[in-house]
């Protein structure tokens, strides 16, 4: 088998036994995600629930309090700030908000990383952001402002962006957050084909069932402080693990507590400011 083979058959990205939090407080506890490249994976669950946190770790920035994360076959927690970088440059990130720049018009923001860390010339860049502006349909959005768009336009353009330099992971945070119907469906579609087309791995952090599920090969569901459960989304929706069947139905009562769990550090808290607990 040939090293280009071989390194096909390995994930993209890899948590093993991983716990991570912040200070004293322990968010999650024995995670076990496979990535590989060609998958949509959805890492689901609540508001509070480490979906975030998540998406930090897999980036490097923050480093698992225990267990290994590897991307590429690269140890975050071993990798020296340069190969951190260079890590980094291979994925590519639509934050929650877009983070446009809003001083750029649209062309300018999906060229800004070709820019930043390519040497390409003038007409391959206006190639390349055409090309990934019509693969969002937006091609002839290049020239307007960010002002100029509505908003679910401008989480195409920050798409875009994120794919230009053609990343061999797409990591999404909350990608369907705050969109209409339409824009909710087109987005979906598009970070499926997408993946296919560029032969990529994409994770979605989300916790929206219905778009995630019409298109992830694997789902990881967090709560509770753990990796609740993990498979196919017809794997999940046959679950009849209660906590399962809570998140899926959206019901107000089972074992998903709405409360925020009280911590050693809110106690000290707590007391220094004169509280009961």
């Amino acid at each position: 088998m040939t090293s280009d083979a071989t390194s096909a058959s390995n994930p993209l990205l890899l948590f093993k036994d991983v716990a991570l939090g912040y200070g004293g407080f322990t968010v999650l506890a024995d995670i076990d995600i496979e990535v590989r490249r060609g998958q949509v994976v959805a890492l689901m669950g609540g508001s509070g629930s480490g979906k975030t946190t998540l998406l930090r770790a897999a980036t490097g920035q923050i480093l698992p309090l225990r267990g290994t994360i590897t991307a590429f076959g690269q140890n975050i927690a071993a990798a020296s700030a340069g190969q951190l970088q260079a890590l980094r440059q291979r994925m590519g990130v639509l934050f929650q908000q877009g983070a446009l720049f809003t001083d750029l018009n649209v062309f300018e923001n999906v060229a800004f990383p070709l820019r930043e860390h390519t040497q390409v010339s003038e007409s391959q860049i206006v190639e390349r952001v055409l090309d990934k502006l019509d693969a969002v349909g937006l091609r002839a959005a290049a020239h307007l402002k960010i002002s100029e768009i509505s908003g679910g336009m401008a989480r195409r353009v920050a798409l875009a962006r994120a794919i230009v330099l053609e990343p061999e992971l797409i990591l999404y945070d909350e990608p369907f957050a705050g969109l209409d119907p339409i824009s909710l469906g087109i987005t979906a579609q598009l970070i499926r084909n997408l993946t296919d087309r560029l032969h990529c791995a994409s994770v979605l952090i989300t916790h929206d069932v219905a778009e995630s599920f019409a298109i992830a090969d694997t789902v990881y569901m967090v709560g509770q402080g753990k990796l609740l459960a993990s498979g196919r989304p017809d794997d999940l929706t046959q679950s009849a693990d209660p906590y399962v069947r809570q998140f899926l139905n959206g019901e107000p009562d089972g074992p998903i507590a709405f409360n925020y769990p009280e911590t050693p550090a809110f106690a000290q808290w707590l007391q220094q400011h004169g509280g009961r607990s």
